[in-house]
């Protein structure tokens, strides 16, 4: 067992989980960085290719879980489309007016005022931003959850 390596995949893998939720970083992508990078410095003798696929389906899972956790959100309460395409500009208008409290402020609001804007009620509107924040959380525990079965995946091939 490469103990560089060992420390340099537990420290992507803290990073990404750190990431998740705190959606600065990339969470998945450095835990499965950190995976190859330990199989790099180890010649790959621990880990397969097959390994090495799933946790990269994992890492797409994850990702897509992003998108439609808050989609799902915003239509399990009722939302329009035009408070998902409010949600997804407000989430990028929110990270980069906002900083990290825009990932969660940001599409909250962009999904009120997307219903807003097609002339719904402000209930209505309060209701599609809450399955927001309702999709955002729950994807939230999903990626966490897939995220740590990856970690764990990991460690059980080393002992």
């Amino acid at each position: 067992m490469h103990t560089t390596g060992l420390i340099i995949a537990s420290l992507l893998f803290i990073l990404g989980l750190a990431g998740t939720t705190f959606p600065v970083l990339p969470g998945a992508i450095l835990i499965w960085l950190g995976m190859l990078i330990y199989g790099f410095l180890e010649d790959f003798v621990h880990f397969t290719w097959t390994f090495y696929l799933f946790q990269g389906l994992a890492v797409i899972v994850v990702f897509l879980l992003d998108y439609a956790a808050g989609i799902w959100g915003v239509k399990y309460y009722g939302g329009s489309r035009s408070a998902i395409w409010g949600s997804i500009l407000g989430a990028i208008l929110g990270i980069i007016l906002l900083g990290p409290l825009g990932i969660i402020l940001g599409p909250f609001l962009g999904s009120i005022a997307g219903e807003l804007l097609t002339c719904h009620s402000l209930n209505r509107a309060v209701r599609a931003g809450v399955g927001t924040l309702i999709g955002f959380l729950g994807g939230t525990i999903l990626k966490l959850a897939i995220e740590i079965g990856m970690i764990v995946w990991f460690f059980m091939i080393l002992l």
